[in-house]
């Protein structure tokens, strides 16, 4: 059995007494300090009520005494009361346990690890001097469970022995996130959140108020060493830095705590974190007011929060401001009567373990109830155990912040359900193997483990208590800061709660604008190693620096970031461009040549201006259709060619306007078409001129059958066809397309017209070039022929003009980006056509409308004439 093996393995010595049965001797009584209660079911208790512990000196030549505890600690006995209250209760509360009487024994740890394993052991296998084992190995362990080791260090070694026989061990204090490995721990409980959840609580604190650069401080010893390995891997998942890592040394060495305060000094980081106990952070402390270290922000673990010590006119310049993690507080009715109502009768004086009231009576009046020799002699005062709690100024009676009470109160309770459970068991329906229930005759620590397990109760303040699968609480805690008054005083407030149970992303409820922030500015402080980069700009690594510690580099161009702390930028689609802050994708701006600009504006009055001309050109040339000037050299070709400059001015304004696909295969063909027809008409008229001054001569005037106005009609026809089937088969094999074109601008889109084929373009232009180049040398052989009105002069000008344009054309179109080749283009057309019509109209019409006188036959043959 596991009862009578861990009686038999701990400090006892066996001997036999008889062949039925054996005894059981305690080799020797440990020297502790405790309270105890009879009862049917004990439940052991370990509390801090020493702070000191003295050891004996060492001679190894005789048998060292017992150590003995000092240093009177009324917070740990008030804890104590509260458990031995809790039983009470229970006791007297008709539907929990009924006819069940539970009784104590609670033992003082002394602070100390040897002490309190020492206390544990005696309350597993218990304290009487002598007792029967029989040979069924039967009966109940001498403490049910025990509540407590409030320390984490106590408790991991407590509960890696006492965990092999599955005594129930559940925590009121003890923390540490290792407790929650059930393979090492199986049978460990607490009713306090584990450091995990401290740590994660804090964390939320820390993004909260926008603090990513922290520095972080240790105990030494397995709650602050555990607590700050969580921390570390948290704050990183988090985004967030430690900017120094500190152990606070266990023997206060001061060369040691000078060097860790100047690098708190010397850091950026203006938030401290701490896990450590008042123990080990006070004499840092010291050193951080001989260094005077201000402008902090600290940031407090559940061990030291509520500590009054801190709270005095030296510290509080440095500590005021203070915010920290705290066990949920309770509220426990009845309990402030019942601590005020302890007496030193209840304990009788010739049991020395059982002496802990006495303890706690003598260390609060400053007395000795049983003096020892001479104390009366020195001075010393007399208790005589009828002095009133309520005439002294403690805090033992203080119930106002009732959080590690609470608590004990919480697992006193927890231990008493789980009992309750299982003698509520049915028999043949219980859930150990053949349906078996247990037995408080013959129970086993691991039956009781199984219902506590499972314990599920409400408290009268409302908290809900149950265990998670790892021994683990339900995680509530308040948020605590310290208000530093005017008059020196210092005042805690309850900013805040954390409840782990809440609905994913409101676990945090923090009141921001009740914190006192202990700097000039009364804000809170910024702790960053980089400030945020702003939208537009992207984290670049400090080589070898934390990730927090980063420069803010702007994207480039087309590339956007909108969001802090963005590592990478991203590139904007094709149709949209970075704005000037980077922070944003917008629609790239659209260029192409359009009638709301002032450039097509005045391109498109231009052309409409020219084909306004020649529209009044061709009326003035109808009104006076029978006159010699426009007679002459046939009048039908003259229309034609009027009609064609026409063309030639309006085809200007397909390139004007948001290229589409129509208008892209319209414009070319168009342009191309009617400039053919156009130079058509120039070259057959230049053909005419030489064929009519050549049949002047002798035997010529055969030739002049040949260029009848059939023949004129056709060859521009022919020559027009050309150009004709040239735009054709380009349009099918390559035709013109609109195109967004980004090559000019990055933050605009081009919106042009590629060709397609530029060997169809190439052929269309060098066509038109051709039967220029024919009527410019046509017309420059005919240029002195004789008449009064040679044409002749006229078509070698104009196509002088129209061959100079279309030249500088090229090389301009080709260099011109965007929407000013289109412009360019339109240009030739309109310099081109002007000058045609100019050209070749300007001077009919002079002599038609100003020198009527010259309008006739005669006046053209004139010249002629005289040199004849």
């Amino acid at each position: 059995r596991q009862t009578t093996a861990m009686r038999v393995s701990l400090v006892l010595k066996y001997s036999s007494a008889s062949s039925s049965s054996s005894t059981c001797r305690l080799r020797e009584q440990f020297s502790l300090n405790g309270m105890y209660q009879k009862g049917d079911v004990i439940l052991g208790g370990l509390f801090e009520v020493h702070y000191f512990t003295v050891f004996p000196e060492l001679s190894f030549t005789s048998e060292p005494q017992q150590l003995h505890c000092e240093g009177f600690d009324s917070f740990g006995f008030q804890q104590a009361q509260t458990m031995a209250f809790a039983v009470d209760e229970i006791n007297r509360n008709p539907d929990l346990l009924p006819n069940i009487t539970l009784g104590y024994q609670l033992y003082d740890n002394c602070l100390k690890l040897g002490v309190s394993f020492r206390a544990a052991m005696s309350m597993a296998s218990g304290t009487e001097e002598e007792f029967l084992l029989d040979e069924t190995c039967s009966g109940s362990p001498p403490v049910l469970g025990i509540v407590g080791d409030p320390g984490s260090t106590h408790s991991i070694a407590i509960s890696s022995v006492l965990g092999l026989f599955r005594v129930p061990m559940v925590s009121h204090y003890a923390t540490c996130s290792c407790l929650s490995d059930r393979g090492k721990y199986p049978s460990f409980f607490r009713t306090i959140p584990s450091d995990a959840f401290q740590v994660r609580a804090m964390i939320q604190i820390l993004r909260r108020l926008g603090w990513t650069w922290v520095g972080l401080l240790f105990s030494d010893d397995d709650y602050g060493v555990h607590a700050a390995r969580s921390f570390h891997s948290s704050l990183s998942e988090s985004g967030g830095c430690v900017a120094y890592s500190q152990l606070l040394p266990k023997d206060n060495r001061p060369t040691e705590l000078q060097r860790i305060v100047r690098e708190i000094k010397s850091s950026s980081a203006r938030v401290v974190v701490v896990f450590s106990n008042e123990a080990y952070l006070l004499p840092l402390l010291d050193e951080v007011v001989v260094q005077n270290v201000k402008g902090l922000q600290w940031i407090a673990s559940e061990a030291w929060t509520t500590s009054s010590v801190f709270h005095t006119p030296r510290l509080m310049p440095y500590l005021g401001g203070t915010l920290g993690i705290a066990i949920r507080r309770g509220e426990i009715p009845g309990l402030r009567d019942y601590l005020l109502s302890v007496r030193p009768e209840d304990q009788p004086a010739n049991n020395p373990g059982n002496n802990m009231v006495r303890q706690f009576w003598e260390a609060e009046f400053g007395c000795r109830l049983e003096p020892l020799a001479g104390w009366v002699e020195a001075g010393g005062d007399v208790c005589t155990g009828q002095e009133d709690l309520r005439d002294v100024e403690t805090n033992y009676g203080d119930v106002s912040e009732l959080r590690p009470e609470y608590n004990v109160y919480k697992a006193v309770y927890a231990l008493a359900h789980a009992l309750h459970d299982l003698l509520q068991c049915v028999p043949g329906r219980g859930p150990f193997s053949g349906h078996r229930c247990a037995s408080l005759q013959r129970l086993e620590p691991w039956q009781l483990v199984h219902y506590l397990e499972r314990v599920n109760f409400t408290t009268g303040f409302g908290d809900r208590v149950s265990f998670d699968d790892n021994g683990d609480a339900l995680a509530i805690y308040d948020i605590l800061n310290w208000v530093w008054l005017q008059d020196g005083s210092v005042q805690v407030e309850n900013v805040g709660v954390i409840d782990e149970s809440a609905p994913a992303g409101q676990e945090l409820t923090l009141d921001e604008d009740r914190i006192f922030w202990n700097f000039e500015s009364k804000k809170p402080p910024r702790s960053v190693c980089s400030e945020s980069c702003l939208p537009g700009t992207r984290v670049a690594r400090k080589k070898g620096e934390p990730v927090c510690c980063f420069d803010c580099i702007s994207c480039a161009e087309g590339e956007v970031s909108n969001t802090t702390d963005s590592t990478e930028c991203s590139r904007c689609p094709e149709d949209f461009w970075s704005s000037p802050e980077r922070d944003l994708c917008i629609p790239k701006g659209v260029e192409f040549l359009s009638y709301q600009e002032s450039l097509g504006i005045s391109l498109m009055t231009a052309s409409l201006l020219g084909a306004l001309i020649c529209a009044v050109v061709l009326g003035i040339f109808t009104r006076y259709r029978n006159t010699p000037v426009v007679k002459a050299n046939n009048s039908e070709l003259s229309f034609l060619l009027l009609l064609s400059l026409k063309l030639c001015f309006l085809c200007s304004l397909l390139f004007i306007g948001r290229p589409r696909l129509w208008t892209c295969q319209l414009r070319h063909a168009a342009f191309g078409i009617s400039f053919v027809l156009c130079v058509s008409c120039i070259l057959v008229k230049t053909m005419v001129v030489l064929a009519v001054f050549r049949t002047s001569k002798p035997g010529a005037k055969a030739s002049l059958k040949w260029f009848g106005a059939g023949q004129q009609r056709g060859t521009v026809l022919v020559l027009t066809s050309f150009q004709a089937a040239i735009c054709t088969a380009w349009l099918v094999s390559a035709s013109p397309t609109p195109h967004k074109n980004t090559r000019y601008h990055n933050d605009k889109i081009v919106y042009e017209c590629v060709v397609g084929s530029v060997a169809g373009f190439g052929a269309l232009l060098g066509y038109i070039g051709l039967l220029a180049f024919l009527s410019f040398l046509l017309a420059f052989l005919a240029r002195n022929l004789p008449d009064n009105f040679n044409e002749a002069k006229f078509i070698t000008f104009s196509m002088l003009i129209f061959c100079a344009v279309w030249i500088s054309f090229v090389p301009a179109y080709v260099s011109s980006p965007g929407k000013y080749a289109d412009a360019v283009e339109i240009f030739a057309i309109l310099a081109s056509s002007f000058g045609l019509l100019v050209a070749l109209f300007g001077p009919k019409c002079y002599i038609i409308l100003l020198r009527p006188e010259r309008n006739t036959k005669k006046a053209l043959m004139g010249r002629a004439t005289t040199k004849t």
